[in-house]
This record gives C-alpha cells, sequence and structure tokens, in this order.
C-alpha cells in the first residue's frame, strides 16, 4: 500500500507541472510582448480599427469596463455576445460620446427575442472627426479645401441559451476606415459565453472580439508619379504609381469576466465585477467596478477602475449613474451618464440612452 501511494504521488507530480508549463505558454502565447535579442518588443499601437475597442455603454465604462459577466443592455453586443440571451424584450440602445478632440464616437444597437428560436441583434458602431482644412508645404494656413476621417462598423449577432445557466453567442462585422479619398475594409467575427454558476450568484463570462481579415489602407490619395529608368533617356518620368501600405491586425481582444450580486435590503443590491483582459496590441491587465442599486433599480450608482497592473497605462477612474423610468409611454426608459478619466488627454463624458418594449 504504501509502495503503491508514493508511485501515485511519484505519477501526479509530473501531471501538474506539465499542467503548469502548458498553462504558462498559454498566457505566453497571448501576450503582446516578446523577448528578442534579450529585449521585450511591445506591440503597442500595431493594430487597424482601434474604434473597435472603445467602451460601449455608461454602465460598463462607469464600471471600469468589467462588464463581460455581467452586460444584460444593449452594449452587450459589444462586450459578448453571448450575454444579449438574457434579453426578453425588443430593445433599442443609443450611445454617444465626444470622444478625444475633434472625434464623435456613436453606438446604436438593436435586440430582437424571438420565441423558441434566441435572441437576435444588429450593432452600428461610428468614429468620426470634424472637417479639417487641408495643408500643403506651400499653403500651410489652408488650401481653401477640407478633408474628414470616418470609421464604421455594422454587426449582427445570435445567441441562445442552451441551459438555464449556460448561454453562448456569435457576431460577424463588416468594418470600414476611411480617410480623404483613402479607406481600408475588413471583416471581424466575436463569439462569447456566460455561465451563471451554482455558487451564490456568481456569474462567469468569456469572449473574445474582433478575430478577422487585416486591413491594408488604398486609395487614389496613395496615387504617385515616377520614373522608373531615371538613368535613360527619352523614357516617362510620370508613370502613375500608387504606394503599397502594410496589412495590419485587427484589435483582438480577450476578456474573462467574473461577476458577484449581494442583496443588501428588498430593493436594494450591491455587484462587483472583475476582468482579465488581454489583447493583442497590448500588455495584459485588469479592470475592476461596483454597482450599487437602489429604489428597485430605479437609481444605479457606479464605480470602478481601468488598466491595473498595466505599465504606461492612460486610463484610471471611472464614475457614473444611471435613472430608469418605469412604464414611460408604455415602455421601459433607462437613461445613464458616465465619467471615464485619461491621464494625458483628459476625461471623456458618455451618454447612452435604451428602451425596452
Amino acid at each position: 500500500m504504501t509502495a503503491q501511494l508514493a508511485k501515485d504521488k511519484h505519477m501526479v507530480k509530473p501531471k501538474r507541472y506539465r499542467t503548469a508549463v502548458l498553462l504558462c505558454l498559454l498566457l505566453t502565447g497571448f501576450g503582446e510582448t516578446a523577448a528578442v535579442y534579450g529585449q521585450i518588443v511591445k506591440k503597442v499601437g500595431t493594430s487597424s480599427a482601434a474604434f473597435l475597442r472603445i467602451p460601449v455603454g455608461v454602465k460598463g465604462v462607469a464600471m471600469g469596463s468589467a462588464f463581460t459577466s455581467i452586460a444584460d443592455d444593449g452594449s452587450a453586443l459589444f462586450w459578448n455576445p453571448g450575454n444579449i440571451s438574457r434579453s426578453d424584450r425588443p430593445t433599442l440602445f443609443v450611445h454617444h460620446s465626444p470622444w478625444l478632440p475633434g472625434l464623435d464616437f456613436n453606438y446604436l444597437g438593436f435586440l430582437l427575442p424571438v420565441r423558441r428560436l434566441g435572441v437576435f441583434g444588429v450593432e452600428v458602431v461610428s468614429l468620426a472627426s470634424q472637417e479639417m482644412d487641408i495643408t500643403t508645404p506651400e499653403a500651410p494656413m489652408g488650401m481653401g479645401e477640407t478633408f474628414s476621417a470616418a470609421s464604421t462598423a455594422v454587426g449582427i449577432a445570435y445567441a441562445r441559451s442552451l441551459t438555464n445557466r449556460f448561454s453562448i453567442g456569435a457576431a460577424v462585422k463588416f468594418i470600414n476606415e476611411r480617410i480623404y479619398n483613402t479607406n481600408a475594409a475588413g471583416v471581424a467575427f466575436d463569439v462569447g459565453t456566460l455561465f451563471l454558476t451554482p455558487f451564490r450568484d456568481v456569474r462567469f463570462g468569456v469572449s473574445i472580439c474582433n478575430i478577422g481579415t487585416r486591413m491594408q489602407m488604398g486609395g487614389e490619395d496613395l496615387n504617385t508619379y515616377v520614373d522608373v529608368a531615371p538613368t535613360q533617356e527619352g523614357n516617362n518620368d510620370n508613370i502613375v504609381s500608387q504606394l503599397k501600405t502594410d496589412r495590419f491586425d485587427l484589435p483582438i481582444v480577450m476578456r474573462i469576466g467574473l461577476s458577484w450580486d449581494r442583496k443588501i435590503t428588498s430593493g436594494s443590491r450591491i455587484t462587483v465585477a472583475c476582468d482579465g483582459v488581454n489583447p493583442n496590441d497590448d500588455s495584459p491587465y485588469l479592470n475592476a467596478g461596483t454597482e450599487f442599486a437602489a429604489f428597485n433599480e430605479l437609481l444605479v450608482l457606479r464605480g470602478g477602475y481601468n488598466e491595473l497592473f498595466l505599465a504606461d497605462r492612460e486610463k484610471g477612474l471611472t464614475l457614473g449613474a444611471g435613472f430608469k423610468i418605469p412604464r414611460f409611454a408604455e415602455m421601459d426608459l433607462t437613461l445613464g451618464y458616465a465619467y471615464q478619466e485619461f491621464h494625458y488627454l483628459g476625461a471623456v463624458n458618455h451618454f447612452s440612452m435604451q428602451i425596452a418594449f
């Protein structure tokens, strides 16, 4: 008996070691840094369509973007498509933010539950700049013409509950980025799951977003004139050519979220949440947030913090509040505001409205 126990113990250790090694390899593979000749190479700012990472909805923003396992409104299309399966009413969701200086961010989401089939969703995302003057070295004050830039995405989603505790969803998005007469297009896929654990109302959510094609800028603004044979006489020195740009990956983001609800009184509760975020163009970090609801969800106060443990982080404190107006013209109307701190670029305000029919 003693010999057999010793043998079993000897066999378990290698398995534990192998599991630990595999876990470390997976975490290393998902990370954005790599060691090259003893140096750390970071991929910050190397993805295209970065607007796809702008947080949506005052709930998620105010809770420090720790929203993967909580999202229960129209913004769930952004955070975790598996969560939209929890919607039992047609819902229209609108979000607006005067993003960074000169940019406006807008989001529109619509959820449609279909009995026995699941929940369908549609989303439209837009980040647009103001009109800017076209300048050249010869005309630094402008040429009397203007240009603009815009990034848009249109997506459709579907989710359903496989059991009373587990749901899964997926979405596909068509993306376009434009600046003046140059643009890039791509397709991205999102997938997410939500598990309502039996452990004291703890929720567990996982989502992977923006898996898709690389994007490459092209258009008439890249046209130029070249002389292909400058050493030869009589050749055409104004051949129209086009500059070739690099292809860039989409901003793939993996989120793992945990949240827990605690009832305080018959009409109030508190929720605590934490998300682990692993993007392909930055280092992994944590988001944390909390939500306090009172008067049977009529008033909700939120707070959180972005990018914990991330070196050279830009985001920080988040705060917000929400107000619900039940049975407003036979609909439930919810209004909300969120404040998001940026260390170098200034604070950003977010506004959301949801109508449940």
